[in-house]
């Protein structure tokens, strides 16, 4: 059977459900393959055509076929040895940069109660916290690593702003069924409001490094820090519900605390690997974190139907 007759019936057949474009490309693609069949067919031919004289066959050359196969074998080892460079460089450089931006999530989950319990007194009280609040190192792989939350109280965490988070959209969704304003809808914005403010701390971190000239904190570690920011605010939303004059007190003594948090820890921490700023416009920046921490407590803690307000 001639397959390019037999592709271009199929192609025809399906024209009813083929648009017009797709059907012309079709046709295009058999005439293409009716022009190689023929060429190949008329080359092949001319040998035995009448008064037609093949070629001479040359002389085969004993040193040409070694020539070739010694020529593309070190064609083919001096690829793969520069490809095999590249990509493990390229994997080296990729691996390298994941670690130093987003280090092991496993890292963050390394928690017991008596951490939970020490790092909530350190995040809602911390004029009580008389340690240092420098993050332990020791030796791994040659080089200097943190210790997990596990053995260290200054280590961020992510198991407490993923409780914390979640904590809050049940006390919002609580504080919604008791005024009677409850819908899967408003919830489900009010879990969106929540992410939004995380971003937004989180964002707000990252910049004040990046303006310091280090940006060079795990993404992971910031990412955890903004998370503390629920805890504050579940204890004022929580006040809410049960008193609604305990909320006025609440939330500015939660405001507060975060913003000390937050103070020493990008002053102790994240500020480690700064090795030259502007003091003024360090402490400046400093405050600014601080200051705002009171609008976007007021925002996240204000329950309503309308996430914006």
């Amino acid at each position: 059977d001639f397959w390019p007759l037999e592709l271009l019936r199929f192609l025809r057949s399906h024209t009813s459900i083929l648009p017009e474009t797709t059907f012309f490309l079709s046709t295009s693609l058999s005439t293409f393959l009716f022009s190689i069949f023929f060429s190949v067919r008329m080359y092949n031919n001319i040998g035995s055509q009448p008064g037609v004289q093949p070629p001479p066959n040359t002389q085969p050359n004993p040193f040409g076929s070694a020539f070739q196969v010694a020529g593309s074998g070190l064609i083919r080892g001096g690829l793969g040895a520069y490809g095999g460079k590249i990509l493990g460089s390229s994997s080296e450089y990729v691996q390298s940069n994941i670690s130093r931006y987003f280090s092991d999530p496993q890292y963050y989950f390394q928690v017991n109660d008596h951490y939970v319990k020490n790092k909530l007194k350190v995040v809602l009280f911390p004029f009580l916290h008389r340690g240092h609040w420098t993050r332990i190192t020791e030796p791994v792989g040659g080089r200097l690593s943190y210790k997990p939350p596990i053995y260290d109280i200054n280590a961020p965490d992510l198991y407490i702003p993923l409780m914390a988070f979640g904590t809050y959209v049940v006390l919002a969704g609580l504080s919604l069924g008791l005024h009677g304003k409850f819908s899967p809808e408003a919830l489900n914005l009010l879990f969106i409001k929540g992410l939004l403010g995380w971003f937004m701390q989180a964002a707000l971190l990252k910049v004040t490094l990046l303006s310091l000239g280090s940006g060079e904190a795990p993404l992971l570690d910031i990412i955890a820090y903004a998370g503390y920011t629920f805890t504050g605010i579940c204890l004022a939303v929580l006040g809410r519900i049960i008193s609604g004059y305990s909320y006025y007190f609440l939330m500015p003594w939660t405001c507060l605390c975060m913003g000390v948090f937050l103070v020493k820890t990008m002053k102790r921490v994240l500020f480690a690997e700064v090795r030259s700023y502007d003091s003024s416009k360090h402490h400046y920046l400093l405050l600014f974190i601080a200051l705002v921490q009171f609008p976007l407590f007021t925002w996240l803690g204000n329950i309503t139907i309308n996430w914006l307000l």
